[in-house]
């Protein structure tokens, strides 16, 4: 009877220690998790991209990370960005997003929350999310979109894609209603 009080013992002291130790399990989770932070932050940022001499477009954003540094690295504007772009005849369309983030070593632009393309002639996109590819200037989306032509007429459904002067303009399955239409 001594022998099992005793074994009795020794387990109620274990089963106690083991309910006191912490569970570190996420802790060591972390540990082997990637984290890493931006090589530069910058605030206010109102960038000028030119070229032989004219000013092709404006940037500007409250904050502006820098990721640079990563072997994919992109640069993060995680309070929105507002883009003036310039056509050869010094016209203006603006492009505007709560978020956007660009990744240098495809030249692809996502943004994302609120993106509305104003063009210079009044026409305005609106969607959730669109992709610029800088090296072909072609805007994308799968997600619902609202074009209008900034007199009555407009086209709606999901997923588009069209070039940066509007002049090519895919939409696969849209309704709408166009009203200036020439004979």
């Amino acid at each position: 009877m001594k022998l099992y009080r005793g074994i009795g013992i020794i387990i109620i002291a274990f089963t106690l220690l083991l309910c006191s130790c912490e569970s570190n399990f996420k802790d060591v989770q972390r540990i082997n998790s990637v984290a890493f932070s931006p090589s530069g932050e910058t605030e206010n940022i109102n960038l000028k991209y030119t070229d032989s001499g004219k000013v092709k477009a404006i940037l500007v954003s409250p904050l502006m990370l820098d990721f640079s540094n990563l072997e994919y690295g992109f640069n993060e504007f995680p309070k929105g960005v507002h883009v003036t772009l310039f056509d050869v005849n010094n016209k203006k369309s603006y492009v505007e997003a709560d978020y956007a983030i660009t990744y240098a070593k495809t030249d692809i632009i996502d943004l994302q929350g609120n993106v509305k393309i104003t063009s210079s002639e009044g026409q305005v996109l609106e969607t959730q999310q669109l992709y610029y590819d800088q090296k072909n200037e072609w805007f994308y989306t799968e997600k619902k979109f609202k074009f209008t032509d900034g007199k009555d007429s407009y086209v709606e459904g999901p997923g588009v894609d069209f070039s940066k002067d509007f002049k090519v303009f895919n939409a696969q399955q849209n309704n709408g209603l166009i009203s200036n239409v020439e004979e």
